[in-house]
């Protein structure tokens, strides 16, 4: 039976819950404390909350988030924005969190990944890549949430993280990011064959055929997933409907 793992994907800006379409045009969804807890009761497998304008003010301001919502939901959390040394990630760890990303702070000094896997473990090391199509089977990695170009090719950059220490990647289409018309299947199979550690795939779920597609023709491990949740265009029980149907485990829930 496959494995997949369903993750919302809570983007947050000065503490409120936000998505935009190719990490652009953000507008505001709610509470994101409120939303984890719903996520957690209807199936999420995990959480990922990102800071999205953390890189930008080089700080994560999601502690008393992450605290709160690791006291009251008991699936695992990973955290991102802002992370460019080893405190930042041990401040996040001890409010609760199972895992951070790293991506802007990686790219700019890579033996960044290094350090927190030689500390925390590669299962606790997950690097975010922000992938924009440059090219025929070619993407760019950019920095600060989608706003900058790194000049870094995203095969060559993943390899490069798991032989840092990287334990798992959470791969995002900008292209496709929030626009609901699938995700990039040829990126996330192309790196998912690249390297040997879990791929999340990031952007453009809109429907649960996005998801069949995704278990048909790639390895992927994980789906991280926004718009359509938070818009409530698509809910937790047509996707747990659609992966059990293509002979996907899932987690017991309370109905």
């Amino acid at each position: 039976m496959r494995n997949l793992r369903i993750i919302p994907r809570l983007d947050i800006k000065s503490g409120t819950l936000i998505k935009g379409v190719q990490m652009e045009g953000w507008r505001k969804v709610g509470d994101p404390i409120l939303a984890a807890k719903r996520y957690s009761e209807y199936g999420a497998d995990e959480l990922l909350f990102m800071d999205v304008v953390a890189s930008l003010y080089e700080r994560n301001t999601l502690h008393e988030i992450v605290e709160q919502v690791c006291s009251n939901v008991f699936i695992p959390v990973t955290v991102g924005g802002g992370i460019r040394k080893i405190k930042d990630v041990e401040t996040l760890l001890s409010r609760g969190a199972d895992k951070v990303s790293v991506n802007t702070g990686a790219l700019l000094k890579p033996e960044l990944i290094n350090e927190i896997s030689d500390r925390y473990g590669s299962q606790a090391t997950v690097l975010t890549v922000e992938c924009l199509k440059c090219g025929e089977k070619s993407w760019e990695a950019l920095t600060d949430n989608g706003r900058n170009r790194s000049g870094r090719e995203v095969i060559e950059w993943v390899k490069e993280a798991e032989n840092r220490g990287a334990g798992e990647i959470v791969l995002t289409s900008i292209d496709q990011d929030g626009r609901g018309y699938g995700f990039d299947i040829d990126l996330v199979d192309i790196v998912s064959q690249a390297v040997n550690i879990p791929i999340i795939a990031s952007g453009g779920f809109g429907k649960p055929s996005h998801i069949v597609e995704l278990i048909k023709s790639t390895d992927v491990s994980g789906a991280a997933i926004a718009q359509a949740l938070h818009w409530e265009k698509v809910s937790f029980s047509e996707i747990r409907d659609s992966l059990r149907d293509n002979n996907v485990f899932l987690r017991d829930i309370e109905e």
